[in-house]
C-alpha cells in the first residue's frame, strides 16, 4: 500500500511539472539568461527549404535554452531589393541574411560593429580569414558573420583521379600540368570548358601573374601588350591546349563542357562550387567531388606566387539599432559553429561556416578556403569594362579555340579593341 501511495505521489508530481509548462529537458530559469528577450530576424530563405528548416529549428532551440524568442520572417532572395530601404528607415530588424559583399559595400552603416564581440567568442578560430578580411578592408570593421560559404577553383572526380593514380592534388601550375598528363596516361581527358566560363578560367590564370587590380585596370584602359605578364599567362593556356589537356570540342556551348565529367572520360572543370550539383543533375552520374585552388605560378617562375579563391558567402548582420546586440551575437553563433551548422552542411549541403566542421559534399572545400587570404571577384577584373566586356570575352575563347600562335598575338587582339 506505501509502494503504491509512492507511485502515485510520483506521477501526480510529474504531471503537475507538465501542466505548469515544465519538461525534463527545458532549462531552469536562472538559465535562461535572455528570458523575454524577442529580435526579429529577416531571413533571405523560404520557410520549406532546408536552411529555412533547420534556421527555424535553430531558433526553438535557442529559446528553450535561454528564453530569447526568434521571430523570422522569411523573406527570401528578393531581399537584396528591399533591405537597404528598410534599414534606412530604421524597421524593427535585429537580424538580417544577404550576400557578405553587399553587407559591406552598401549596408555597412546600418551594421553593429560585430569586431569586440567576435574576438571575445574565439570567432577567429571558427571561421575563414578569407571572408573577415574581406570584411574589414570593404567596410572598416567586422559587418558580418559568414553562413553560407561557397567558392571557386578545379573541380574533379575523385573516383576518376583515383584511377589516375593520383594520391594529392596540385598547388602549382607544373604541378597541375603533371596531373593533367597522369590523367592523359590513365586514359583521360583532363578539363572541360563551356564558352561561358571561359573569362573565370583564363581571369583565374591572369590573376596568378598581374593580380585582379592590374587586370581591371586593363580592362577599362587597354595596355595588355605592355605587360608582360599577360602574354605570359596566355603562353601557359597555348601550351596547355597543345598538350591535349583541354577535352574534346572545348570550348563547348554550355552546359555540354560540364557534362561531359558526368557522360564522358573528362576529369576536370574549373568553376564555382555550384557545378558539382548541376553535372550531377544533368547527368545523373552521382559523381563524388573534390576540389582544390586554382595553382599558383611561383615568382621564381615568373608569377606572383597568388593563391586568392574566387569566394563569396551569404552572411549574418546585426544592425546598428538593435537594442540587444549580444543576444542577436550568441543566436548567429549557434547558427554557424556547432551542430547547426554541421547540420546544414550535412542536409543543404554546402560548406560549414565552421571550418573544424565536415563538409561532406565536397572533398577539399574547407581546406581551399582556408589556404585563402583574400578572394576574387568573378572573372578576375576581366568583365570590368561594360562597353568591352562582351569583346574581352569573345578574344579569350579564341585564345582557348588555339586560333593564336603566341602570347603576344593574344595580348594584341585585346589592344585591337581600344
Amino acid at each position: 500500500m506505501k509502494k503504491l501511495l509512492t507511485i502515485i505521489l510520483v506521477a501526480f508530481i510529474a504531471i503537475s511539472f507538465t501542466f505548469a509548462g515544465g519538461s525534463s529537458d527545458a532549462k531552469s530559469g536562472e538559465d535562461r539568461i535572455y528570458e523575454g528577450v524577442e529580435l526579429n530576424m529577416w531571413s533571405m530563405w523560404n520557410a520549406a527549404e532546408p536552411q529555412g528548416q533547420i534556421l527555424q529549428q535553430a531558433a526553438d532551440e535557442f529559446y528553450d535554452e535561454t528564453g530569447a524568442r526568434i521571430n523570422i520572417e522569411f523573406r527570401g532572395r528578393d531581399i537584396s531589393t528591399i533591405i537597404n530601404t528598410a534599414l534606412q528607415g530604421e524597421e524593427n530588424i535585429d537580424i538580417f541574411e544577404e550576400d557578405y559583399t553587399r553587407i559591406a559595400q552598401q549596408y555597412a552603416p546600418y551594421c553593429y560593429d560585430l569586431t569586440e564581440m567576435a574576438a571575445a567568442a574565439g570567432y577567429e578560430g571558427k571561421s575563414y580569414a578569407l571572408f573577415n578580411n574581406m570584411s574589414k578592408t570593404w567596410s572598416g570593421f567586422l559587418c558580418s558573420i559568414t553562413e553560407q560559404p561557397n567558392m571557386g577553383g578545379i573541380f574533379y572526380d575523385k573516383a576518376k583521379f583515383e584511377a589516375a593514380g593520383i594520391t594529392e592534388t596540385p598547388t602549382t601550375w607544373d604541378e597541375f600540368l603533371a596531373v593533367c598528363q597522369q590523367l592523359v596516361d590513365a586514359g583521360y581527358q583532363p578539363l572541360a570548358l563551356d564558352s561561358t566560363y571561359a573569362d573565370f578560367n583564363f581571369g583565374y590564370h591572369l590573376d596568378r601573374y598581374i593580380g585582379e587590380a592590374t587586370t581591371t585596370e586593363l580592362s577599362l584602359n587597354g595596355g595588355w601588350s605592355d605587360n608582360p605578364g599577360v602574354a605570359a599567362a596566355a603562353e601557359d593556356i597555348i601550351d596547355f591546349i597543345n598538350r591535349g589537356y583541354l577535352a574534346e570540342g572545348a570550348p563547348d556551348e554550355y552546359p555540354a563542357g560540364q557534362n561531359k565529367i558526368g557522360f564522358e572520360n573528362v576529369a576536370m572543370v574549373v568553376c564555382a562550387d555550384y557545378v558539382t550539383s548541376e553535372v550531377n543533375n544533368n547527368t545523373g552520374a552521382g559523381i563524388e567531388w573534390g576540389v582544390f585552388n586554382y595553382p599558383t605560378v611561383p615568382v621564381e617562375e615568373g608569377g606572383n606566387g597568388s593563391t586568392a579563391s574566387y569566394a563569396g558567402t551569404n552572411s549574418l548582420a546585426i544592425t546598428s539599432y538593435s537594442e540587444n546586440p549580444q543576444v542577436a551575437f550568441d543566436f548567429i553563433m549557434k547558427l554557424v559553429t556547432g551542430k547547426w551548422d554541421q547540420e546544414r552542411a550535412d542536409k543543404v549541403p554546402q560548406i560549414p561556416a565552421d571550418p573544424s566542421n565536415t563538409c561532406t559534399s565536397l572533398d577539399g572545400a574547407v581546406e581551399t578556403l582556408m589556404a585563402s587570404d583574400s578572394s576574387l571577384s568573378w572573372a578576375m577584373g576581366l568583365n570590368a569594362n561594360g562597353d568591352l566586356r562582351t569583346m574581352i570575352k569573345d578574344v579569350i575563347i579564341q585564345l582557348f579555340e588555339g586560333r593564336f600562335a603566341t602570347g603576344e598575338e593574344f595580348a594584341a587582339a585585346l589592344d585591337a579593341l581600344y
